[in-house]
């Protein structure tokens, strides 16, 4: 009976020592007969992270934390234990947060590649990539208390603000307010009564914009066959001919140009010459402008004009008369008689000379031309110039 009562003693001992030792293994995570790999996450704080909390991929616990110490260079690194069989990212980082509202957390294996959303959990995990040595990069999410205390940050400043606001708008703010809601109203009512006056005006400019897109769109077809005319005159020749009279009126207008060069130096050689002959055309001038000289008095006074032209008249009149009587002034002869054939004898120049004294001065014609004494008037001539009295009498013998 003793022996029995030690046996099942010793039974319920050895049970209680298997459950403990189970429990424990359970507890910590520990998988027997399967290999462990251990990776080492490097981060700026662990948060509420601590040896034996769970290692988490896609939602799934794929190992636990292994330990937590602190590193050189204000950095904290932790050894993650991944189970045998598991595959990490391709690029690998991790990810600590809270797992629940009891304070439990956990290590996220996330890939970085795509990087985060977050810009803050982007920036840690690149500073810890920067650092390299070949460790998994990682960074921390704020806990539910650190969430709880920023919400109560931002509480009380929306409640402060609301308190500002409150204050602000008092009895007068929201009558100030209302009026200037009411005046917005008669803003309003103005400027729809001012559009509908200005429709029409609106309408004219939309009207003069119809119309000048009419005219930029014919100047572009006026554009169009103008370049198509171009473009004809370019495969003809013609331009080609335009370019090559064109270099042609150049080349001859350098010519001009340089044979005008020449000729303003050949004027600056001579130009002593030419200010001389100026000065002396200048003093010509104003001897005959003063009247000075035989070409002053030919052209200030009349007298040779009203000369030249009385004695035009008088050659007219004399051409008239001869037209009008030849056989006073040129004697015809076809036959002669009988008598006068025996010619006499050709008298000498001295017998002429003779003849041409006895007989006397030459009786006047009755032909003289005659000139109109109300011409002379008219002419301004003096009866007593010699173009006057010989008009005189002409007309006296006339």
């Amino acid at each position: 009976m003793k022996r029995e009562n030690e046996f099942a003693v010793g039974l319920v001992v050895i049970a209680a020592l298997a459950l403990v030792v189970g429990g424990a293994l359970w507890l910590s995570g520990a998988h027997l007969g399967k290999t462990e790999a251990v990776y080492t996450a490097r981060f700026r704080t662990v948060g509420g992270l601590g040896a034996g909390s769970p290692v988490v991929l896609r939602g799934v616990r794929v190992g636990r934390i292994e330990a937590i110490r602190l590193a050189a260079g204000n950095w904290v690194e932790a050894d993650l234990k991944i189970y045998s069989g598991v595959t990490p990212p391709t690029k690998p980082a991790v990810i600590a947060a809270s797992a629940s509202l009891f304070g439990e957390w956990a290590a996220t294996l996330i890939s970085s590649d795509p990087p985060p959303v977050d810009p803050n959990i982007r920036q840690a995990l690149e500073e810890a990539a920067a650092v390299g040595g070949g460790k998994w990069p990682g960074a921390t999410l704020p806990d539910i208390g650190q969430l709880t205390a920023q919400a109560s940050r931002i509480a009380t400043d929306i409640g402060t603000v609301a308190a500002r606001v409150q204050s602000a708008f008092d009895s007068q703010a929201v009558m100030d307010l209302r009026r200037s809601i009411h005046d917005f109203g008669q803003v309003a009512d103005r400027l729809a009564r001012v559009t509908n006056e200005q429709a029409d005006v609106i309408g004219d400019v939309g009207s003069n914009l119809q119309h000048g897109s009419e005219a930029l769109s014919r100047a572009a077809i006026d554009l169009k066959t103008t370049l198509g005319r171009v473009d004809t005159a370019t495969n003809q020749g013609q331009l080609a001919t335009i370019l090559n009279n064109t270099a042609a009126t150049s080349t001859d207008l350098r010519s001009a140009s340089q044979d005008f060069r020449q000729l303003m130096a050949a004027a600056n050689r001579n130009q002593e010459s030419l200010v001389r002959v100026l000065q002396n055309a200048d003093t010509v001038m104003s001897r005959i402008s003063n009247r000075s000289g035989t070409l002053g008095l030919l052209v200030a006074d009349s007298a040779l004009y009203r000369e030249t032209t009385l004695t035009m008249i008088q050659l007219r009149q004399l051409l008239s008369d001869i037209q009008a009587n030849p056989r006073k002034y040129f004697t015809f002869s076809v036959f002669s008689s009988k008598g006068s054939q025996d010619a006499a004898p050709c008298p000498t120049r001295n017998e002429r000379g003779r003849r041409r004294l006895s007989a006397g001065p030459p009786p006047r014609r009755s032909g003289a031309v005659s000139v109109d004494s109300r011409l002379v008037q008219e002419l301004g001539i003096p009866q007593g110039a010699p173009g006057g009295r010989r008009a005189a009498r002409g007309g006296g013998a006339a």
